[in-house]
Parts: C-alpha cells; structure tokens; sequence
C-alpha cells in the first residue's frame, strides 16, 4: 500500500467529517498543519502528499524522491511549483466544482449584510436600541431593495452561473462579462466597462491570470455608480486592497463584501480590515459542510484513479 501523508488536513476536516475514502487508499499519516521544516520531515517517506494550502517549492521537491503524486485538496494550485513537479515526474491533481452553490450562498449572504444590515439592526435591539424608540420601528442604515437592480458578473462559469440564478430570483437584471463570451439565456454579454458603468452590484467570479490580477482597481472603482456595491468571492488579488479601501473612505462606491484578501490570513495593516461600509469573512464560502464533505470524497477519487493507471483533473 502507498505511504499518504495529508500535510494540512484541518481545515477540509477539523473534525466533522470522515477521513474514510482515503484511508482505505493506504498506509495514511494526517498532520492538521505543517510548516517550515515539519514539512520535509513528514513527507519524507511519503509517495503521496495531500495537501491545501501547503507551499511545496522546487526545493522541497527535489528532496522528495520517493514522492509520485500531490493531490491538491482544492481548486487553486499555486501553491505547487508545477514546473518542479514535471521535473522530478510528480503527477498534480486538483479538485473543481465541488462548492459552487455554497460559493454562491455566501455571495449573496455578503450581499444581504450589505443592503438589508441584519446584524447592525440585531445588535441595535439587543443593545435595548428598539425597547427605548418612540416608533414601531426604526432603521440604523438605509435600506436597499434588490428587485430591479442590476447585477454585473465578471466570469459566470460554475459559479457565476449559480449566482445568476439567484440574483434573477431576486428579480434582478443579470449583465456579465467573460472572456471567452457565450450566449446565455436570461443573461446578457456586455464588455467590461459595461459591468462597471450599469451594474449596481459587480461580483468577482473569474480566475487569477495577468489579466485579471487587480482588475478592480482606481480606474475601475471611478466607472462604478456611488450607490454600488462590489463582491469578491473569487481571489483576493483580484483587487486593489489600497484603491478598494480609498474608493470606500471616499464614498466612490457604497460598500463591499469580500470573502478573500490577497494575503491569508490578513496583516493588521491590511487596509479593507478598517475600512468603512465593508463586510470581510475569512475565506469560508467553500466551507459549509456539504460542500466540505465533496471535496473529501472527490480527493479521495482523484487518487483512487491514479493508483489504477488513469489520472484525473491533472494539472501538471
């Protein structure tokens, strides 16, 4: 049987789901974390190596050879030297569409905070806020009603394609832009610009590449309406931290929610952490149960089919 270590396991399983389907693969070795040198000395024996966010360097590698496979337990894979992998004939996998509807959930749960501020409101009652009113009722913020708004979409693959869907039920007008565009019934294909001058909530859903590295920045913030709200469940670096956090202070656009900074965790000075009408979750959108417990099961299938001779979702 192979030797399978999961480098950093806690994050897909702290606890709550089944190690199962990859323990009946081989000989398995589960670390919660693994940093600086705990990551040689555990991969040391290891022909496969499981891993989510763990950097393995060309460095690393080379010191690996006994390692045949890296299953990445998660989308993104930049955290492999790919070109090392190749190298040293170390086969790449990744994992694809497993959370695209939870992704979509926590969209627009970003969105809600922005435009109905449930917890501002909540938090005002249990301050006594509402007991001590003269009114029947009262309101912290403004309100703003989703029906008839237009929903700019920046990528609409998996993902974007669920949230279109939700935004329509919400009775919202849906616009996107794509690279590579494609007729999409109910959805209409517009140039970038385009996204940034109509829409009143522009959601990120493309990849990372050189084009779209810091696509929002203080050009693209200056094209938005003053009553828009922009959305980043995709990549953190997708956005200008500085310009985003500028446009905000200065009232170029309403607000933003963001599930992804372009370092994880933030540094304290990071400056979107202190600035206003901003909504920032820790990079949970992939994170709900369900979603958790398909990526368990897909990486455990990626590594099923090259044990048998037939490699999938290979990205090296």
């Amino acid at each position: 049987m192979m030797n399978i270590t999961i480098l950093d396991g806690y994050t897909l399983n702290p606890g709550d789901q089944d190690w199962a389907p990859i323990l009946k693969l081989g000989n398995v070795s589960i670390f919660d974390r693994s940093q600086g040198d705990e990551i040689l000395e555990r991969a040391k024996d290891a022909e496969v190596l499981l891993v989510n966010k763990v950097v393995l360097s060309e460095s690393t590698l080379s010191q690996l050879p006994k390692l045949k496979y890296i299953g990445v337990m998660a989308t993104g894979f930049n955290n492999i030297d790919i070109a090392a992998a190749q190298k040293n004939n170390v086969t790449v996998t990744n994992v694809k569409a497993y959370g695209p509807a939870s992704v979509a959930q926590q969209t627009f749960a970003l969105l809600l905070s922005l435009v109905n501020r449930a917890e501002t409101h909540s938090q005002s009652v249990f301050a006594g806020d509402w007991a001590a009113s003269q009114d029947f009722c009262y309101w912290k913020t403004p309100l703003t009603e989703l029906a008839g708004k237009t929903m700019g979409l920046i990528g609409l693959g998996d993902i974007g394609s669920q949230v279109a869907q939700i935004a329509q039920a919400f009775g919202m007008k849906v616009i996107a832009y794509r690279k590579h565009p494609a007729e999409t019934k109910g959805i209409e294909m517009v140039t970038l610009d385009d996204i940034f001058t109509k829409s009143d909530v522009i959601s990120l859903h493309c990849p990372l590449t050189d084009d779209t590295r810091e696509i929002i920045n203080k050009h693209s913030l200056s094209q938005m309406k003053p009553t828009a709200f922009l959305l980043n469940t995709g990549r953190g670096p997708l956005v200008n931290e500085v310009d985003l956090a500028n446009a905000l202070k200065e009232g170029t656009i309403a607000g933003a929610g963001l599930d992804v900074l372009s370092t994880e965790p933030p540094k304290s000075d990071n400056p979107l952490v202190s600035a206003p009408n901003c909504v920032i979750t820790p990079h949970v959108a992939w994170a709900t149960f369900e979603s958790r417990k398909r990526l368990l099961q897909m990486v455990a299938d990626n590594l099923k089919e090259f044990m048998e001779g037939k490699p999938m979702n290979v990205v090296s």
